[in-house]
This record gives C-alpha cells, structure tokens and sequence, in this order.
C-alpha cells in the first residue's frame, strides 16, 4: 500500500546495520559529491501559487503553465488556506517565466454546475503548442458536454469543437505525435467501439484502427516516433493475449505488441509513469506487499536494453529527466542499496534528483509532506524555462506551508544552514579542543565551517554532510593556560551563511576542570 511503504522489507540486528550504509561507500554524502555531478536546481522553492485541492497533472506550452486535477480554486503565494481564493474549478493556467495566474480558467466538472465534482488527471500539448489536451473524469466543460476528453486552443483557452471523443470511462494518460492523439485509462470503448484501455484518434477526433488488447487499467505513455513504439505503462498483466505485466511497447500504428519487458517489474509493482530524452526512457514505479520495485529504471530506446535500476523503497509517481538529471517524485524512505542514497529511519524524501547516466542520487533534497488525500505528496512534474514545477497533494513545502503546487530554479540557495552547538570535549593548560556535528543543507552537500576565537578566525574544515550523516567535528586550539576566551562558528552553503553560535570557554591554569557556557 502507498501508505505503508515504511513497513516494507524491513530488517532488524545485524543485517540491518549492512543494509543501512554498507560501509561508506552508498551512504556517505561524500560518496555522491564528484567533479563530474550535474548541478541540480536550488532546493529553496520559488513563490507560487497554490491550490486548495489535488494537481494531478502539469504540463506546459508557449509560456504558459497548465495544473489540473481535483480542486475548486486557487491563492497567492503565502495565502493560508481559505483566504485569498480565486476560483478555478479542477484546472488553472499560470505564465512560465513569473509563476503569475492567468485568466486561462475553463471548468471542469461533472456536471453543468461549477461546483460539482469532476477531475482531470492528464494533459498533453500538441508538438507545436498550439492544442492542449485534456482528460480524466468529467462531463462538462463549462456548460458543453463532453465525455472524459477534449482539446483546447491554448491561443484563447477556448474548447475546441473538432476533438470531442466519447470516451466511457477516465483518461489517465495522453501522448501526441503530430496528427496523432493516444489517450490511456480506464475506459473500455470510444465512441462505442471497443477500444479496452488505449485508443488512438486524430488530432480532430476521429478514431484510428490503432487496436491494442490491455487487460487492466493504462497509467502513462510516451511514443517514441523514431523507434515507431508507444511505450505503454499501467496495471495491466497481457497485452494483445500475451503476458506483459505492467510495461509494453506497442507499434505506433497498429498497436501491435512490439516488445515486452519480462523480469523488469515483480508481480506487485506497477509502472505510474513514463518519460525519455534523446537515447533513454525511464519508468517510476509503485508497489504494493514485500519484494516489490518502487524505484526508477532507464532503458535505452533503441533497443529496450535495461540501463539501470535503483532499489529505493517509496512509491514513484512522476519522473522527469532535465540535463542529465533525473527528477522523481515519490516517498522514498529506503535508497541504502542505491550510490548516494540514504538509509531508512523512518523519513521520506518526496524529490530526488539522480543522474542518468549511473542511477547515483545527487544532493537535492526539497521535501514536501504527504497532504490530502492518499498522503503521498507529489504527483506530477513539468519543466517550464528551466523552472521544475511540482504538483500533489501535499500541504508543506520544505516544512512551510504551501499547497498543491510549488516551483524550483536553477538559482543559488536562499536559505542558511543552521547553526551548530559548540562544545568543550577536551581542555588541558594551553590547549582546548572544541567540538560539534555537521550540520546539512537540502541543495549543497559540503559546507564550510568557519571557527572563530575573540572574533579572529582560526579554523576553517569543508565537510560533506547529509540530513542521514552528520559527522562530528573538531578544533584543537592553542592558548594561553587560564586564559578565557569566546569561540564562535558560522556555516555557508557558498550564497548564505549562518549566524554564529558562540560559547566562552575558560581554559585551566595547571589541570583541572574546563569551564564553557
């Protein structure tokens, strides 16, 4: 179960002490840090707006940002919950480059009623920006009838009237291709014709002979025209009478089952989303039970040779690959097998950045709460201008307030770290050594430690640190026996540093007992 994650493939005694760090080498933060990592956007989140309910779905095009999903408005950036409220009925649109709201407000709803219930849960844009795709589960738009999935004009925000379909159930997922719209989901038929689980249209509605048997529900997909395959991914077991347990490439035209991926999922894990670059795609899944894959895989598109796995604990729910890093939403609590990645203490981390290219986590830890709902936190990611958007269900961004939606940038940290506690471990006549741990930033993995005494810097220690691993720190100081003196230390991430913590510390005249507040 999503909310149970914490309890699966849990190891006590020994085992648990190897599982945990296996030695230094996958759990030190220092293991993560080389020359060669990616930079990673700021863990410090942009202002942005908020939603009062769920953002099942992001997506962007010619500027603009869409969020969708299961709420009834919208509030400014630090609005608490209630005020400020400007209605959006399950959809908003917001500019790229400022976060601002844009009067881009369609509803989306059950019924004729702006109040009544509906959601969406998928968006695409077609390749040229110019028509947004919509679907989940709803009737209206506005007061038009509609059936689970429509287009909008994204120059006006405008309902198209040539992509109506009716689908019978929700769509889950969208992918285009130019003249090709592949939709995902639950239904079984569109416009009556059996179509179990995905279908094909054109871009003004038509249905395509594009047939494929998928047993159970579909979650995600992504075509890759080049390759001529529509990678498939959901709850289903067979696909077209074969067995295909959760992941599938199918043939852009036909349908036809073009490979099937057998070993790459266990039986109770199951593929929530799909994303590629040039040469890779990647999968996050979710499970449910023991044994169960909750982590992130690259394939190469070529040839659907496996790249890599990572083994994390956590529900997946969205990945996003971005300059050679891999952006995920989840919340994983067990990456102690993984290079980089943390061991489980009962915490999870609903964002991570991995590098493509070896699975290895980097030092980007934004975090959010679990929220609303299935208390899973992020569900849904898109990169606008080299911002990352976030959405979810979560409440909390970084331990404040702020939620549904929230906003990361390529920009240097703006917060501190926090400020050590200094202590005397050690004091003989003319000698003192002063002690403390490491403290840890969410976007820089070593911080520099500066120690002063009487206000003149004496000490000056680099040391990599994570939220897991904070390791003890020492200075030995030569001074004067009986003299008294005030030591402080500050912390900087490079942009921002700390206040100073500050203790005084008498040192002994001929042995004796060191006294320091």
């Amino acid at each position: 179960m999503r909310h149970s994650k914490l309890r699966k493939k849990a190891v006590t005694g020994p085992a648990a002490a190897v599982l945990m760090c296996a030695g230094a080498l996958l759990c030190s933060p220092a293991a993560a840090v080389t020359r060669h990592d990616p930079a990673t956007l700021t863990a410090d989140p942009l202002a942005t707006w908020q939603t009062d309910g769920v953002v099942w779905s992001l997506t962007q095009a010619r500027g603009v940002v869409y969020a969708a999903g299961s709420f009834q408005s919208v509030r400014p950036p630090g609005a608490a919950a209630g005020t400020g409220q400007v209605p959006r009925h399950n959809f908003a649109a917001f500019d790229a480059a400022t976060g601002a709201l844009l009067p881009c407000a369609p509803s989306f709803t059950d019924g004729a009623g702006p109040y009544s219930a509906g959601t969406v849960r998928a968006m695409k844009p077609s390749p040229d920006g110019r028509v947004l795709y919509v679907g989940g589960s709803f009737g209206h738009v506005g007061s038009t009838g509609v059936a689970n999935a429509v287009a909008l004009d994204t120059a006006d925000c405008t309902l198209r009237k040539d992509f109506r379909p009716v689908v019978s159930a929700t769509v889950r997922a969208i992918e285009t291709t130019g003249q090709r719209v592949y939709l995902g989901g639950d239904f079984d038929k569109v416009y009556g014709r059996s179509r179990p689980h995905v279908a094909a249209l054109t871009s003004t509605g038509s249905l395509l002979p594009f047939k494929a048997n998928v047993d159970r529900p579909v979650r995600a997909l992504s075509a890759a025209p080049v390759q001529r395959v529509l990678l498939t991914g959901g709850d289903f077991e067979r696909v077209n009478g074969r067995q295909a347990h959760s992941f599938a490439a199918l043939d852009l035209t036909t349908g036809a089952t073009v490979r099937t991926f057998p070993g790459w999922l266990p039986p109770g894990s199951t593929v929530k989303a799909i994303a590629r670059d040039g040469a890779r795609f990647y999968l996050g899944a979710e499970g449910e039970g023991l044994g169960v894959f909750d982590g992130r895989i690259a394939g190469r598109l070529r040839d659907g040779a496996l790249l890599w796995k990572d083994t994390c604990l956590g529900a997946t729910q969205a990945v996003l690959p971005h300059n050679g890093i891999l952006y995920s939403a989840s919340h994983a609590h067990d990456c102690s097998r993984t290079p980089g990645g943390f061991p489980e203490r009962g915490v999870r981390h609903t964002l991570l950045a991995q590098s493509v290219t070896d699975r290895r986590i980097l030092h980007w830890f934004p975090d959010t709460d679990g929220g609303l709902g299935e208390g899973v936190g992020p569900r849904t990611l898109t990169m606008a201008g080299g911002v990352l958007w976030v959405g979810g269900e979560f409440t909390q961004v970084n331990d404040r307030p702020q939620q549904g939606l929230t906003r990361f940038a390529a920009t240097a940290p703006t917060s501190a770290p926090q400020s050590p506690a200094l202590g005397v471990l050690a004091a003989h006549p003319g000698k003192v050594t002063i002690g403390w741990h490491a403290v840890w930033d969410r976007s820089t993995a070593v911080l520099t430690y500066r120690l002063y005494r009487d206000g003149k810097l004496v000490s000056r220690q680099a040391r990599a640190s994570a939220a897991w691993d904070l390791p003890a720190m020492t200075y030995t100081d030569s001074v004067a026996a009986g003299s008294r003196h005030q030591y402080a230390i500050e912390v900087t991430n490079g942009s921002r540093t700390s206040p100073r913590s500050a203790m005084v510390v008498t040192v002994p005249a001929r042995g004796g007992r060191t006294s320091g507040a």
